[in-house]
């Protein structure tokens, strides 16, 4: 396919999702309130209890037009979330026609892995909110009111639950390079160290909060998921008889891989 070929088709894709994205975000406006309550509840919950021991915390918003503009933010931010399924196919349908035809077969098999781990990502981080939103308007000094405004709350939410979902998709993207003859089982081992330390910097830097109990809640089950992912390559790389001797091959002749 010519280049022009392949811009085509990536105008094609990005005028699908986002026709699918528009579609989310008009069901967000629908359930703008449902919505809304869910994602406030943390908030709320946490500044009842803190009220009872005397300190001010609410949720404010800070000009005429701001309820407007965060239910545009809400409905845009749903409308990214409920097509994740959509732009997550689109992205490996536009990847796989370089592939081969056992690799395609692989990747849809991994777009229907991705999809639940993202979800599962942004559930965790969902329970993580509580605990999170506890430790810092703990911080807040008595007899001060804390006015929390709402859009600086949602940019909050977002990454939450964004840098959690992106963070399950670790071993998705791990297998589909080893499945693609990138990186073997063997080889990831030899990198444990160094992806368990990029794994922590990623959850500390990522995270909104800073705090080392949202940081240890999202390394953690990222760990987990890379140790897993490292087990089933050295289970892939033992069924296709084990890494290839490369230096049996000339630098301008092509390896099975």
């Amino acid at each position: 396919m010519s280049l022009t070929g392949h811009l085509a088709e990536l105008r094609n894709r990005l005028l699908l999702t986002a026709v699918f994205v528009v579609a989310g975000g008009v069901f967000g406006w629908v359930f703008y309130e449902e919505i809304f309550t869910l994602l406030s509840d943390p908030y709320l919950d946490a500044a009842e209890r803190l009220g009872t021991e005397g300190q001010d915390i609410r949720l404010t918003l800070n000009s005429i037009g701001a309820p407007l503009v965060f239910q545009l933010k809400i409905s845009f931010v749903s409308g990214i979330i409920l097509a994740s399924p959509v732009w997550l196919y689109q992205i490996w349908a536009f990847v796989t026609p370089g592939m081969m035809r056992n690799e395609r077969r692989w990747a849809i098999t991994f777009l229907a892995t991705a999809v639940p781990l993202f979800f599962t990502g942004m559930a965790l981080a969902y329970w993580v909110l509580p605990i999170a939103i506890d430790v810092l308007l703990g911080f807040t000094p008595d007899g001060v009111t804390n006015l929390t405004d709402l859009s600086g709350y949602l940019s909050f939410i977002i990454r939450m639950l964004l840098v959690f979902g992106i963070a399950f998709e670790l071993p998705v993207f791990i297998l589909l390079l080893n499945f693609a003859g990138v990186v073997t089982g063997a080889k990831l081992s030899t990198w444990r160290r160094g992806m368990i330390m990029g794994i922590f910097v990623f959850a500390a830097v990522g995270t909104p909060t800073g705090d080392p109990v949202t940081m240890l809640l999202l390394a953690i089950p990222m760990w987990l998921l890379f140790e897993v992912a490292v087990v089933i390559c050295r289970i892939r790389d033992k069924r296709r008889g084990g890494e290839p001797d490369y230096e049996q091959w000339a630098d301008d002749e092509a390896s099975p891989i």
